[in-house]
């Protein structure tokens, strides 16, 4: 067992794939070893979380997720603990493995209840696991409201009950667990969404079969790690040796965003940043940033240059698209820009005939614009994020950040990758526009866009879990704190 470390790379699989890998296992195993060992690991995280817990409440379902509870019930009874039971199952209608965990647990003199004890001092939620088919209601409803409710610590086991496995997706009843312990495998769910606040501290337990896996089951994505390369610029270099961005953006009102990308590409190490804004008024340097240049947009080159286009572009940045598509050599598009392409069918095409000129693009959508490029709603893009930021990677043919909590990164012919950094400090005017210069920055150095997505993505969230709690976190004093990448 082993609590996940996001500085290492982890391999998530979906329901379909850990029901292959299970399946695999069961073949190889004499019956109910897998539910044993469950148990067991569920029972000895619950003893480390909680060594001093008299009275844990285990919630079990009608299923094997109920009989992985039972099973850990039986253990924690048997060191002296007395763990209270409530079970939503019968003896009689009960999978085989979990009625032998069942039997179990009334042999060790487990105490079975209909509702749970008011003296709890621990919970562990064993209800649905990834086998949920439909949002909880009832009596598992009302158990889920008394776990989130309560002051005990809340353990889940494979996946928070009322959470998708697969998407991160959360319906209105959902565990909102301390700890969750998956099985087998890590799911992807875990990761996006709304994986994060339900799971919160996440452990693996391969269940000991690992070697039963077969190669031809594969994973559905990645979560992130820290990038295994270090940058080492050298000494015989110069500006050129690592590009020039161009930024282009800040509509009359909205300059801000465009310096704050500027800003980012600058100290992510660019070689220069020119600037264009929209606001033709603002043509001036600034002296805060004396480094940058501005430029009328006419002026700037676009096919020597990595242009990131859209920060506080409004309308206005419409016009330009069709050159900045055309000509750029690399190319990042946010916010105004992904909307006005959103609308524009031309744009659209000029956008897709990018990648047959092998050039690099990346799309930076935050949720609702990555709707509005999909023609759905924001609603159906948190659904199933992983699904989306894939569709919109092999319509345009171009690498996606689609930005929310578990960022996912995907590009044609690459497993999409769930990023595991960042917290809601984020959750701040600029934020995005810092991530789109920094991308940028990356480009400029003519890296692969998809290598440097990743890394810049990863970054940009570990600078804001590491950010001093008595500092405020803004986007500007982020975009100071970056390194190239």
């Amino acid at each position: 067992m082993k609590r996940i470390d996001f500085a290492l790379r982890h391999a998530l699989h979906s329901v379909a794939a850990t029901r292959r890998i299970e399946l695999a296992a069961q073949e190889a195993l004499p019956s109910h070893v897998l539910m044993q060992r469950a148990g067991l690991a569920l029972a000895q995280l619950a003893l480390a979380l909680a060594p001093h817990s008299r009275r844990p409440w285990i919630a079990c379902g009608p299923g094997n997720n109920g009989g992985d509870g039972m099973e850990a019930a039986m253990h924690l009874q048997q060191w002296g603990k007395r763990p209270v039971v409530t079970w939503l199952g019968h003896a009689d209608t009960a999978p085989p493995d979990a009625q032998a965990s069942w039997q179990r647990a009334l042999d060790a003199g487990v105490e079975f209840a209909e509702e749970a004890p008011i003296d709890f001092d621990f919970g562990i939620d064993a209800l649905l696991g990834i086998g949920a088919t439909r949002a909880p209601e009832g009596r598992m409803a009302k158990w889920i409201d008394l776990l989130n409710t309560s002051d005990a610590t809340v353990l889940a086991v494979d996946i928070p009950t009322g959470l998708h496995a697969d998407t991160g997706h959360a319906g209105p009843s959902c565990v909102k667990a301390h700890h969750c312990l998956s099985l087998l495998t890590l799911k992807p769910g875990l990761f996006t969404g709304h994986g994060r606040d339900a799971a919160a501290t996440v452990w693996l337990d391969d269940l000991q079969i690992e070697q039963n896996r077969s190669a031809a089951i594969t994973h559905d994505a990645w979560l992130a790690g820290a990038p295994t390369r270090q940058t080492r610029r050298l000494h015989a270099s110069h500006k050129g040796s690592y590009g020039d961005v161009a930024i282009v953006g800040g509509a009359p009102g909205m300059t801000g965003a465009a310096l704050l990308a500027a800003s980012a590409a600058l100290h992510a190490g660019a070689g220069r940043v020119f600037v264009g804004l929209l606001d033709g008024a603002s043509l001036s340097t600034d002296t805060s940033r004396p480094e940058l240049m501005f430029r009328p947009i006419e002026a700037l080159e676009f096919k020597s240059m990595t242009v990131v286009c859209g920060c506080g572009g409004g309308d206005a940045i419409r016009s330009y698209l069709p050159k900045i598509l055309s000509s750029a050599a690399r190319l990042v598009i946010d916010a105004d820009a992904l909307n006005a392409i959103a609308t524009d069918s031309q744009l659209q095409t000029l956008l897709s005939a990018r990648t047959r000129r092998f050039a690099s693009t990346v799309l930076t959508p935050h949720p609702l614009e990555a709707a509005r490029l999909l023609g759905n709603t924001a609603a159906q893009v948190q659904g199933d994020r992983l699904a989306a930021a894939q569709r919109l990677a092999v319509r345009f043919g171009c690498t996606v950040v689609l930005k929310g909590s578990g960022s996912v990164i995907a590009a044609p012919g690459q497993t999409p990758v769930l990023n595991p950094t960042g917290n809601a400090r984020l959750a701040t005017a600029g934020s995005g526009d810092v991530l789109a210069g920094l991308i940028g920055a990356g480009l400029a150095t003519e890296s692969p866009s998809w290598r440097v997505s990743c890394e810049a993505v990863f970054q940009h969230g570990l600078k804001a879990d590491h950010w001093p709690d008595d500092l405020p976190l803004t986007a500007g004093a982020l975009a100071r704190s970056l390194q190239p990448i």
